[in-house]
């Protein structure tokens, strides 16, 4: 997938081999089973061009990421502490990376309307402090 989503653009078995071959030897045999595999798996999908087929990626890397993340939290059986214990994996970088998402998807949200004002909103600030306070409940993270 990694070379799909490189050249973001449709491709053929041949172009995937000759790019893989740069750094290894590979036979053409297993990158048109694994162009295959993908296909199956809904990956990517393909079109015929003359005698081959050129793939396309169904989604972009971010996509399918975010896909993983969501699947992984979702299989949590406290997701909130599974979000505060990745939170505190994360580099300064990338927490400075997840605020910028959180602002971006707050501006998408619809504001409350003139009936829905009196309702309090949590703040994404607020919500990893109650995060963490039922994370805290569960006690210390395995090899802390």
């Amino acid at each position: 997938m990694s070379r799909v989503w490189q050249w973001n653009r449709p491709v053929t078995v041949r172009e995937v081999l000759e790019d893989l071959q740069q750094e290894r030897s590979i036979a053409y045999t297993t990158v048109m089973t694994v162009m295959d595999n993908l296909h199956q798996k809904g990956w990517v999908r393909r079109e015929v061009d003359g005698r081959a087929y050129r793939y396309t990626a169904v989604s972009t890397r971010a996509a399918y990421a975010a896909a993983l993340m969501n699947e992984a939290w979702a299989q949590s059986d406290n997701p909130a502490a599974a979000l505060v214990a990745f939170f505190g994996m994360m580099s300064p970088e990338q927490r400075v990376a997840l605020q910028d998402a959180v602002r971006m998807v707050q501006l998408d949200e619809p504001q409350p309307g003139p009936e829905e004002e009196g309702t309090p909103r949590r703040t994404p600030e607020q919500a990893p402090e109650e995060a963490g306070e039922q994370a805290a409940d569960q006690g210390p993270e395995p090899g802390r």
